[in-house]
């Protein structure tokens, strides 16, 4: 009996129709495009408008999409796992909303928080439900609305988040294809220089952390660069040498959109040439959980069955991995 692999079979994205453009951003802070564009890539993002829109509307369109470009009804949906750092409430979980929302009666899931490295812990994650016989048809989705935990008159941080959410689908396959390897890990000294100072149980909401702007993500740039640009080119490198894979043997590198920079550091060290590489950070900026699916979304016809495929991501607290995968399909 052929071994049984998780392959990602259909693959969507969602992102809002309103566009901050870097122009806007110097009317709200002191910052300019030259700077934010030299310093990250970054040219526009794009932001959820609407009252009581959250996090799961933007799944809905996303995996709305899905389900019709598969052509599969959400009740054959058995997991959902909802990767994602801004759910729409505390508790239920993000992806308990988003099974109502789109009728997916037959499905439990949950919501994993890693930060922006959430998608590929996810997409490991559900590769073993699948593997193990589990399940036949896991969504994940990353999505985020990082606009809701963003302070405006921080241009540390404002300059950098977008709202928007991507998912994939994940069926069994016998043919060698699909998730091939992954390497996971955590550091959570990192929790002090990219994160919320509260909201949480340590600190719970009170008039003093909310005077305090403390329920806004709170970044110390120079220190997350310098664990990032280490970190992620060197799990991508690893994953590469532990399954005997050349530069010339990937066929694209899907990289978390935190920086230009980290996305150059990471191909430089896998050897990998730029054309080879998705970058979409210009358009969308970082969208934390949903910058890998929707890298995935925008390029999917370009992507050919059994092209090797690195995907590599670094988050807050800190997060960071890469997974190895073959892609499953041409797309028709």
């Amino acid at each position: 009996m052929s071994k049984i692999h998780a392959a990602i079979t259909a693959v969507n994205g969602y992102v809002p129709d309103y566009v901050l453009t870097n122009a806007e951003l110097e009317t709200i802070v002191d910052t300019s495009d030259e700077w934010i564009t030299s310093r990250t890539g970054i040219k526009e993002r794009r932001i959820l408008k609407g009252e009581g829109l959250g996090t799961s509307d933007m799944a809905v369109h996303a995996v709305n999409g899905l389900l019709k470009k598969r052509g599969i009804d959400a009740k054959e949906i058995e997991l959902i796992i909802f990767c994602t750092t801004t759910p729409d409430f505390t508790f239920p979980a993000t992806a308990n909303v988003l099974a109502d929302k789109i009728g997916a009666t037959n499905a439990w899931g949950y919501d994993l928080q890693a930060a922006c490295s959430g998608f590929i812990f996810g997409l490991s994650t559900g590769a073993s439900f699948v593997e193990s016989g589990r399940h036949k048809k896991v969504l994940v989705v990353g999505g985020d609305k990082m606009s809701s935990i963003i302070n405006y008159e921080d241009r540390t941080t404002c300059i950098i988040f977008g709202d928007g959410c991507g998912c994939a689908l994940l069926e069994p396959n016998e043919e060698g294809l699909g998730v091939q390897d992954s390497i996971l890990r955590t550091d959570g000294s990192g929790r002090d220089f990219l994160g919320m100072k509260a909201g949480g149980s340590v600190k719970p909401a009170s008039h003093e952390t909310v005077d305090a702007r403390e329920h806004f993500a709170h970044q110390e740039g120079p220190t997350v660069f310098k664990f990032a640009v280490t970190n992620m080119a060197d799990v991508a490198a690893e994953i590469m040498e532990r399954n005997s894979l050349t530069a010339d043997d990937v066929a694209w590198l899907v990289p978390h959109q935190a920086n230009k920079r980290i996305i150059d550091a990471t191909a430089n060290r896998m050897g990998v040439t730029t054309d080879k590489v998705m970058i979409n950070i210009e358009r969308y900026g970082n969208t934390t959980n949903g910058t890998i699916p929707l890298c995935l979304w925008e390029w999917e016809s370009k992507l050919k069955k059994g092209d090797n495929i690195v995907l590599a991501a670094f988050g807050g607290g800190f997060t960071w991995g890469s997974v190895y995968l073959k892609w499953a399909y041409d797309t028709k």
